[in-house]
C-alpha cells in the first residue's frame, strides 16, 4: 500500500502571524514538502492544478518535473489534472515529458475542478464538465495508445493523423486514477476503463464515501476487470499531530477557524466528528485511518493533506517527521496483515506493468 501527501497550494496567511508568503515562498516551500516526503520514506507526493488566486498550484508538469529531478524513489502524482479545461493533446505530450524526465515515476488523477469561472478562462462551459471530462479522457486514452489518431468530437477541433510526443515511456502510459467527491459519473468512468479510483474524502462524511467507493467497486466487477476488492481505491484524508492530542488542537484551532474553505463555519469539533479529518496524536490518526478499511474496502493509496490553511513550512514539515517515523510504519504494517492475498497492495505503476510484461513474454517463450 502507499502513503504520501497531496498539496492543494494554497496561498494562505498564516492567522497567527498574519503573514502571508510570497508566491516564490510558497513554491520553493512545496519542493521542500515533496523532498522531505521521501526522505521520511512516504511515496507519493501529489500536486493540485489551480488557475486562480490563492492558489500557487497551475502548470502541475513544471513543479513535478523539478521535484522528480531532485529525488529518486518518490511517486509523483497530480491531485488533479483538469481533464474539462486542458487539451487532451497538451496533456498527453507534457505528461509523457515528465514521464521520460523522471523514469517513469508519475501517474495522474483526472478531475473536473470545482472552480466554477476557470471553465469560460479556458473557452468552456461548466454545465458541460461531466461530457467534457468523458470525451477528453476518452481522447487521452487514444493519444497515449495509438501511434496514429483519426478524432472527432463535440469540444475540440478534428484530428486527421495525429501522433502525440514524446510517446509514453517503453510504451506504458501513466496510470490514471479519476478523482471526484460527489459524482458518481466519474466512478463509473473510472469502472468501465478500470482505471483507478480516488475519493478525496476530507469534505463528507464516511457514508457518503463508502457508496461512492461502492459504486465504482461494482462497476469495476460489471466491466469484467476483475472482482470489486479488487478495483483500485485511493483515499485522501486531513490530519494534525502533536504528540499530545490536547496540543494538537490548541495549535491547529486558529488555522481550522480561518481555513479559506471551512474557516467561519462548523467547529473544529463538529467537522472532526463528522469527515474524516483528524487533529490528534500519531496514534489517533493511526486509528481513525484504519478506520476507512471497514467502510472503503482494501485499497491501494492513502494521501493526507498536511500543508493548508497558511500553515508554516516548519510545522509541515514536523508532521512529515511524525508520519515517517511514528504513523505510517504502523499502517502499512496493520493494513497487509489484513488484504487477502489476492487483493492488490499497490497500483499498477510503470515498474509493475513492465514486469507483468516481462513474466507474460518469458511464458510465451516456454510455451514456445
Amino acid at each position: 500500500m502507499q502513503f504520501g501527501i497531496f498539496s492543494v497550494g494554497d496561498l494562505t496567511a498564516d492567522p497567527t502571524t498574519g503573514r502571508t508568503p510570497t508566491e516564490q515562498e510558497r513554491i520553493k516551500a512545496t519542493v521542500a514538502i515533496a523532498k522531505k516526503a521521501e526522505e521520511v520514506g512516504l511515496d507519493v507526493f501529489a500536486t493540485g492544478e489551480h488557475h486562480n488566486e490563492p492558489f500557487i498550484s497551475s502548470n502541475p508538469t513544471a513543479t513535478l518535473a523539478y521535484i522528480g529531478a531532485q529525488t529518486s524513489t518518490l511517486q509523483l502524482s497530480t491531485a488533479t489534472t483538469l481533464i474539462t479545461t486542458t487539451d487532451p493533446v497538451l496533456i498527453a505530450e507534457d505528461y509523457a515529458k515528465v514521464q521520460h524526465l523522471v523514469d517513469g515515476r508519475l501517474d495522474l488523477m483526472m478531475g473536473r475542478g470545482n472552480t466554477g469561472p476557470v471553465y469560460p478562462w479556458f473557452g468552456k462551459d461548466i454545465r458541460q464538465g461531466i461530457p467534457l471530462a468523458v470525451e477528453n479522457y476518452a481522447l487521452l486514452r487514444r493519444l497515449w495508445r495509438e501511434h496514429t489518431v483519426d478524432w472527432e468530437g463535440r469540444f475540440r477541433s478534428p484530428l486527421q493523423g495525429y501522433t502525440s510526443t514524446p510517446r509514453p515511456l517503453d510504451d506504458v502510459p501513466p496510470f490514471v486514477w479519476h478523482g471526484s467527491i460527489r459524482s458518481p459519473e466519474i466512478a463509473e468512468q473510472a469502472a468501465y476503463y478500470g482505471d483507478g479510483f480516488f475519493h478525496n474524502h476530507i469534505f463528507w462524511p464516511p457514508s457518503h464515501t463508502a457508496r461512492m467507493v461502492a459504486l465504482y467497486r461494482q462497476r469495476f466487477e460489471h466491466y469484467g476487470h476483475g472482482s470489486a476488492d479488487q478495483a483500485i481505491v485511493g483515499l485522501g484524508g486531513q490530519v494534525f499531530m502533536r504528540k499530545r492530542s490536547q496540543d494538537a488542537v490548541a495549535e491547529f484551532r486558529p488555522y481550522f477557524d480561518n481555513a479559506p474553505v471551512y474557516g467561519h463555519g462548523p467547529s473544529l469539533e463538529d467537522f472532526t466528528s463528522q469527515t474524516p479529518l483528524t487533529v490528534g496524536s500519531p496514534q489517533q490518526v493511526i486509528e481513525r485511518t484504519l478506520g476507512f478499511r471497514e467502510y472503503a474496502g482494501d485499497y491501494q493509496r492513502q494521501l493526507f493533506l498536511i500543508d493548508h490553511a497558511g500553515l508554516p513550512l516548519k510545522t509541515v514539515l514536523e508532521q512529515l517527521d511524525l508520519l515517517g517515523e511514528e504513523v505510517v510504519p504502523v499502517l502499512r504494517r496493520e493494513f497487509e496483515a489484513l488484504r487477502p492475498a489476492h487483493v492488490p497492495s499497490d497500483p499498477p505503476l510503470h515498474p509493475a506493468v513492465l514486469a507483468q510484461r516481462a513474466a507474460a513474454q518469458q511464458d510465451e517463450e516456454a510455451v514456445a
